[in-house]
């Protein structure tokens, strides 16, 4: 009985590991919810504590991860926008403005922007994790 103890724990932790410490294998697959909206979402451009994939050079697996967190953060803003902040944001961006100059012409309600604050401060750790990842594996070659 011991033994299947032993193996049911192992089977445990090596699923709590997968979990935990590879969650790009799940952000991998970019899922659209709103498939009929008419939004179109830049890119982020390059910020103090980010550099883009390019200019770092990572592997494509990261460069995945790293467009499907981009693409999580635009689901879960355009579903904190009503319908026609979703137009305005869309146009701004059309217009070639980044993201957050685009949200900042949005004329959101406080609770609007607290959760699109919280939003992007998620993303950007997300985004650190998976370039923290990557200098890792840097250095240890």
């Amino acid at each position: 009985m011991g033994i299947h103890l032993t193996k049911r724990l192992f089977v445990l932790l090596n699923i709590l590991f997968f979990v935990l410490f590879m969650p790009g294998i799940a952000l991998a697959v970019p899922v659209r919810l709103h498939t009929t909206s008419g939004v179109i979402f830049a890119q982020t451009t390059k910020t103090a504590s980010y550099s883009t994939s390019s200019e770092i050079n990572l592997t494509p697996l990261q460069s995945q991860q790293l467009q499907a967190v981009r693409q999580r953060r635009n689901r879960e803003i355009e579903a904190v926008l009503n319908t026609s902040q979703r137009d305005q944001l869309a146009h701004n961006l059309r217009a070639g403005k980044n993201m957050n100059q685009a949200l900042e012409q949005l004329n959101l309600q406080p609770d609007q922007q607290q959760l699109v604050k919280a939003i992007g401060q998620f993303t950007n750790l997300k985004m650190k994790a998976v370039s923290s990842r990557h200098s890792l594996k840097v250095v240890q070659k």
